[in-house]
């Protein structure tokens, strides 16, 4: 692309150019001689060429280059273990999330800043196996339950939109305050997540789950309910 400076200095050149084409031509049309005018008519040729060649290269040299675009990466695997955990339930979510802080400039003067923050949160939960316990009877061909885990959000994915930001010169928004604010939004999230239908949803989804796997291999799970009768609240990963 040309620079808008570069092209008007190109448009006064083609413009003198035409002018001077059209003077040559006058003169070459009241030359009263031959030898005159053929002289006329080989400089304007010399002239053309000339005009030519000077707008071609002036034209590539203000082509604007690509630019030069440096990338580097480096990945540091920090661990890889095996794991054995399903997910039973996915829920959506979105949260409003309003933050406001004030506090007063030399103790008196008030300033305040505030944000409104929109999450939405994709939530994955379902169950460590590891943490199983059952008893198989090969001869009866009956699975009992003996410890069965409770349900644990495996996977948070969240994506946050802002409006509404509002800061003063003296009270403007720092990179701490926009981490605590998805922090603390996140936590929010997942409250709700754990105070919704998710946590019931996981624990059925995977009652029929195994009650189906063990009878399409022969097999009766004695105890199911022991998936469903627990109270206790939604795990967290490790980590969160």
């Amino acid at each position: 692309m040309i620079p808008k400076k570069y092209k008007t200095l190109l448009i006064i050149a083609g413009l003198l150019g035409v002018l001077l084409v059209g003077a040559l031509f006058y003169q070459l049309a009241t030359t009263s001689t031959a030898q005159g005018g053929l002289m006329v008519l080989v400089m304007l040729i010399m002239g053309l060429g000339l005009g030519a060649a000077l707008t071609y290269l002036l034209v590539g040299r203000l082509k604007s280059q690509p630019p030069v675009v440096r990338e580097s990466s480096h990945t540091i695997a920090q661990s890889l273990k095996k794991v054995f955990k399903i997910v039973s339930a996915e829920g959506h979510f979105s949260e409003i999330y309003n933050y406001e802080e004030t506090k007063k400039l030399l103790n008196f003067i008030p300033t305040r800043k505030k944000a409104l923050v929109i999450v939405e949160a994709k939530i994955l939960v379902g169950y460590d196996f590891e943490k199983l316990k059952w008893e198989i009877n090969p001869e009866s061909r009956t699975v009992t339950l003996l410890e069965f885990p409770e349900p644990e959000i495996l996977s948070t994915e969240t994506e946050y939109k802002y409006y509404n930001i509002e800061e003063q010169l003296f009270n403007l928004f720092s990179r701490e305050d926009l981490a605590n604010i998805q922090k603390n939004s996140k936590a929010q999230v997942i409250e709700a997540a754990k105070a919704s239908h998710l946590p019931q949803a996981a624990k059925e989804q995977m009652q029929m789950l195994l009650t189906e796997l063990l009878s399409s291999k022969n097999f009766t799970l004695e105890n199911p309910s022991l998936i469903t009768q627990s109270t206790k609240p939604l795990n967290l990963p490790t980590g969160e």
